[in-house]
């Protein structure tokens, strides 16, 4: 069983409106975007799938663990939206530090630091201090540290925001080069981060899903007559009745 939100409803506060109501969500193998524009909904969806908060309602569960469980969260690794470089520690030292948080011992910490950088090919880089890497450098250490203890689903919430062209077209590699064994949930508000790699597309718009499946069949709801580069923006366009990406 592939991990799954099933009628979750979540609200920051008991008496305001929910942020997403009743949502049912299964991911699918492979590299998924998760598009919406900003106030969606993304962040609070990947939250409850990183079992870093709980639905009020409903159940998020991965091969039929439940989210609340050690095992759940041993399975599942989450990268937010901002990346901190801790002082005076090497990019190494950092991915290791975010193992011993989630349970590792020191060595397993240290020893899985070093494979963790080198899938996201950061190994050279792995005893520069983190304050003296480039931005998507770093967003390569957010990574390698979602990745340390051996995950199989790894959230990525809004990752390629403020990297250049050049960075994003590495990460987007880095990414596809290890979904095979590793199911990836990228969330964006931009259809840029929507490369031909990506094997799913799940759109969200004001806390509901309004479109979910492989990326061919996404690309096909853009009108007759979309030039090729713009078919992403006018299929988002035509799911979501908005022209926030164009």
């Amino acid at each position: 069983m592939p991990l799954e939100l099933s009628s979750c409803t979540y609200s920051y506060r008991p008496w305001s409106a929910p942020v997403l109501s009743s949502l049912d969500y299964s991911l699918a193998p492979g590299l998924t975007i998760l598009l919406g524009p900003n106030g969606a909904g993304k962040s609070t969806l990947l939250r409850l799938a990183a079992a870093v908060t709980y639905p009020r309602t409903g159940t998020v569960t991965y091969e039929g663990t439940c989210s609340r469980s050690r095992a759940y969260r041993a399975s599942v690794g989450w990268m937010p939206q901002q990346i901190t470089a801790m002082a005076g520690l090497t990019a190494r030292e950092q991915v290791a530090y975010s193992g011993w948080l989630k349970g590792m011992n020191k060595r397993e910490a240290w020893d899985s630091a070093a494979q963790a950088l080198s899938r996201v090919d950061l190994l050279p880089q792995a005893d520069i201090r983190t304050k003296q890497l480039s931005g998507g450098q770093l967003r390569r250490v957010g990574v390698a540290s979602a990745l340390v203890h051996g995950v199989r689903v790894l959230l990525l919430d809004e990752p390629t925001a403020g990297l250049d062209p050049r960075q994003r077209r590495v990460f987007r590699d880095v990414l596809a080069s290890f979904a095979d064994d590793v199911h990836v949930l990228l969330s964006t508000h931009d259809v840029t981060d929507l490369a031909e790699e990506c094997d799913q597309v799940t759109v969200l718009d004001a806390g509901r899903i309004v479109f979910t499946g492989e990326t061919h069949d996404f690309l096909g709801h853009a009108p007759a007559g979309t030039t090729p580069g713009r078919l992403a923006e006018a299929a988002y366009s035509a799911l979501s009745d908005t022209d926030a990406y164009l």
